[in-house]
């Protein structure tokens, strides 16, 4: 594991740490928490971007959703 040096406004070390009093957790668990929740974000995001990208620019194509679903088998 890495270590970070974080610095954070008072309002918010002040809301983190009553957040972690309250319910026993450590401050480092809910950081990581919301770091995991927020890259897992940001890289859907930024995935998103460059495939429409990508599609604007003629480099890849679309599939219909009635082609997905037979050929996924997802029909109901």
């Amino acid at each position: 594991m890495s270590a970070l040096s974080v610095r954070l406004p008072d309002q918010l070390a002040a809301r983190l740490e009553e957040l972690a009093n309250q319910t026993g957790r450590t401050k480092s668990y809910y950081v990581l928490e919301a770091l995991n929740e927020t890259i897992d974000d940001l890289e859907d995001a930024y995935l998103a971007q460059s495939r429409l990208s990508d599609y604007r620019r003629g480099l890849t194509d679309t599939v219909d959703l009635a082609t997905v679903i037979a050929e996924h088998d997802l029909a109901d």
